[in-house]
């Protein structure tokens, strides 16, 4: 069941008896455990019907005590364990099995569990799918970032340019609680009349319009040497803004990218956006990259790039090499 579906139906007030909400990434299942505390109970009910436990802290023994009580002053009593990974399910889990198999309807239980996958080929999981609601919250690969910030603004019924959206992705990796914070901010900040810009995302977010790593990958695609060292020059200077790591990984998913165009059968907009996972406003950004780097080069550029890594890590450097000697030399070898 799709999260946005679940939510719109806790806010039709249309609860489900116990939520398994599991996975990887922590965002989805904040989202639709708070959702829960905040939209069920009234601020006077929870105290009396409401109860916040952790998995660390208590035992599924207690944690079906708890379920098995009738509410005191509303129709519901929610209970939500929390880091619910916690627990000792080896050794209690049968007790939650017998549970779920005779529910108390009156109960709203949320067990959150956190940083993995419940597995699935457990009976517990397959009864509580059956009577209840399961969210596997999946953690969302690096080249599919830029169109989640996209539809987050879509969702809130504002546009973001492209570029904002992928300098957003670019920046703040895949932690997702962490981007919707920056969107949060973002749709305070900027009118809604307003498309969203880079120019916005640099000033709310903290990061340079003109020198970061998104304007390095367009400076290198355009073979525009003077400005890539400009931008490097900047790296050298603030290297806790621009960690050559987070640099060096941009720029061989950038250019995996463009070798990955070379090879395309279809290089159309619609095919290429596609096959490369971006929007199709960076396809003609790629197509220049690829005509400037023919096969052979840009085969060589992911080369240098692993040969990069490992010097960041300190093999076979001098003891007085920077990061920022290593990132010139890097760009000087891109570009010749």
């Amino acid at each position: 069941m799709q999260v946005n579906a679940i939510i719109s139906d806790i806010k039709k007030r249309k609860f489900s008896p116990i939520y398994l909400l599991h996975g990887e990434e922590s965002y989805y299942i904040d989202l639709v455990s708070d959702q829960l505390e905040h939209t069920v109970l009234t601020d006077a009910q929870k105290g009396f019907d409401q109860t916040v436990l952790y998995g660390k802290d208590t035992t599924l023994v207690n944690v079906v005590n708890a379920a098995k009580r009738y509410p005191m002053m509303s129709d519901y009593q929610v209970i939500v364990i929390k880091e619910a990974q916690d627990l000792k399910w080896k050794t209690e889990e049968e007790l939650l099995l017998k549970y779920v198999e005779h529910l108390t309807p009156t109960t709203i239980l949320v067990l959150a569990y956190k940083y993995g996958k419940f597995d699935k080929r457990k009976k517990l999981y397959k009864a509580i799918e059956k009577v209840g609601t399961v969210v596997e919250s999946a953690k969302l690969y690096e080249n599919k970032v830029g169109e989640w910030v996209l539809d987050q603004f879509r969702d809130l019924g504002r546009t973001i340019h492209p570029q904002a959206a992928a300098m957003m992705a670019d920046y703040l990796g895949t932690d997702l609680s962490k981007i919707a914070n920056e969107i949060e901010k973002l749709v305070l900040n900027v009118s809604k009349e307003q498309e969203i810009q880079t120019t916005h995302v640099a000033q709310n977010i903290g990061i340079s319009k003109d020198f970061n790593v998104f304007e390095l990958q367009s400076a290198l695609a355009k073979r525009n040497a003077t400005k890539a060292i400009q931008i490097v020059d900047y790296f050298a200077a603030n290297p806790k803004s621009n960690p050559l790591p987070l640099v060096l990984g941009n720029l061989g998913t950038y250019f995996t990218k463009v070798l990955k165009y070379h090879y395309l059968p279809d290089k159309s907009p619609q095919g290429a956006s596609k096959e490369l996972g971006v929007h199709s406003f960076f396809v003609k950004e790629y197509e220049l990259a690829a005509r400037n780097f023919n096969r052979r080069k840009t085969f060589d550029i992911i080369r240098f790039l692993s040969e990069y890594d490992l010097k960041s890590k300190g093999y076979l450097v001098g003891p007085f090499t920077d990061n920022g000697d290593l990132l010139r030399e890097l760009i000087f070898k891109i570009l010749n």
